[in-house]
C-alpha cells in the first residue's frame, strides 16, 4: 500500500485526498480473518484525473460504477482502490444465472444441521470490504434488486429468515460495465441512481509507454514503441468496426511480452495472446497483418530485451 501511495504522490494526485485515504485506513481496521483478501495488484492504474475522482467518491461514501470499453483498466482500478484503502476484496462475476441467493447467501446443510452460508455481498457488508460487481449489466434485474437497500442511504441487507444486518461504514460496491459485450443490457434507473458513475478513458500513449516500461524495465525502446503503436492501431480498427474487440486486449499484449521474456518467439507469443482470441479467419488475417507490419515474427528474447 505504501508503494502505491508513493506512486500516486509522484503522479501529482491531490495530497489532501491521499491523506484522507490514509486516515480512512487508520480509522477502519480490517478483521484478521480477511486480511488475506486485501489485493496485491499485478498492475498499477495510470491516470491522475481518474484516480482523484475515484478516491473522492470512496471518501464521500459513494458506490462507484466504472463504465467504459474494453482495455480501459476497470478491474485494475478497482483492485488498486481496494489496496489504497486497505480493504478486503470480493469479486462477483455476473452472468444470467447469478441470483440473489448467490449474492447474499443461502441455507446449506453441513452434515449435521442447516446453516447460513454467506455470499460475497453479505461478507463485504459485514467485514467492510469492497465488492467488485464485474459486468454488472449482464445480471438480471431481479438479482440486482436485492442490492437496492444495501446501496442507498439505508445501507442494510435483510436476509429472509435471519436478522437484518447493517452494512459496515467502510464497505463500498464497485460495479464495472462494458456496453459492447454480448448479453449486456441497460441498467435500470433505480440501480444507476445508487452509483457515482465514472466513464473510464482509454489509457494515454504516454501512460501506456510507462506501463510497459515499468512492467518490463529492460525492454528495448524501439520494441516498446512498436508494441504501444500496435495496441492503438488495433483500438482504432476496433472502434471503426473493421474488426471486433476480441483482439483489443492490453492484458494480452503484456502477456505476450512476458512469454517473449521466457524465450517464446515474438510471432508465437503474439499469436497465443492476441491473434487466437478472434475466431474469424478474415479477422485473424487482418490482425496478423497489423502485427507483422510492426513486429517481426522471429524476434528472440535478446532482440526484445536488452
Amino acid at each position: 500500500m505504501r508503494d502505491l501511495e508513493q506512486f500516486l504522490r509522484q503522479e501529482g494526485v491531490d495530497p489532501a485526498l491521499l491523506d484522507e485515504a490514509q486516515e480512512f485506513c487508520r480509522t477502519h481496521k480490517v478483521d484478521a480473518s480477511v486480511q488475506g483478501r486485501i489485493p496485491q495488484p499485478v498492475y498499477t492504474y495510470y491516470g491522475k484525473e481518474v484516480w482523484e475522482k475515484a478516491i473522492a467518491a470512496v471518501l464521500c461514501g459513494e458506490n462507484l460504477l466504472l463504465a467504459g470499453p474494453k482495455a480501459t483498466g476497470k478491474n485494475v482500478l478497482a483492485q488498486n482502490l481496494a489496496l489504497l484503502f486497505g480493504r478486503p476484496l470480493w469479486d462477483v462475476s455476473f452472468h444470467v444465472n447469478v441470483d440473489a441467493a448467490y449474492l447474499i447467501g443461502s441455507d446449506t446443510y453441513d452434515g449435521s444441521k442447516v446453516t447460513f452460508r454467506p455470499g460475497p455481498v453479505f461478507q463485504s457488508a459485514v467485514y467492510g470490504g469492497f465488492a467488485v460487481l464485474d459486468e454488472i449489466n449482464m445480471a438480471r434485474n431481479e438479482a440486482l434488486a436485492v442490492l437496492h437497500a444495501a446501496l442507498d442511504f439505508r445501507r442494510v441487507i435483510d436476509v429472509a429468515g435471519y436478522d437484518k444486518i447493517q452494512v459496515d461504514s467502510a464497505a463500498r460496491f464497485i460495479g464495472t460495465m462494458n456496453y459492447g459485450y454480448a448479453g449486456t443490457r441497460d441498467l435500470n434507473e433505480a440501480l444507476c441512481s445508487r452509483f457515482a458513475i465514472l466513464n473510464m478513458p482509454m489509457i494515454s500513449e504516454s501512460d501506456l509507454n510507462r506501463l510497459v516500461s515499468d512492467s518490463f524495465p529492460d525492454i528495448k525502446d524501439q520494441i516498446r514503441s512498436q508494441f504501444v503503436q500496435l495496441f492503438y492501431e488495433i483500438e482504432r480498427k476496433a472502434r471503426s468496426a473493421e474488426i471486433s474487440e476480441r483482439a483489443l486486449d492490453l492484458r494480452g499484449l503484456l502477456d505476450a511480452l512476458a512469454l517473449m521474456k521466457k524465450g517464446v518467439k515474438s510471432g508465437d507469443a503474439l499469436e497465443m495472446c492476441i491473434v487466437n482470441k478472434t475466431f474469424d479467419e478474415y479477422e485473424r488475417t487482418l490482425v496478423m497483418d497489423m502485427i507483422s507490419a510492426r513486429i517481426p515474427t522471429d524476434l528472440s528474447r535478446m532482440d526484445v530485451f536488452g
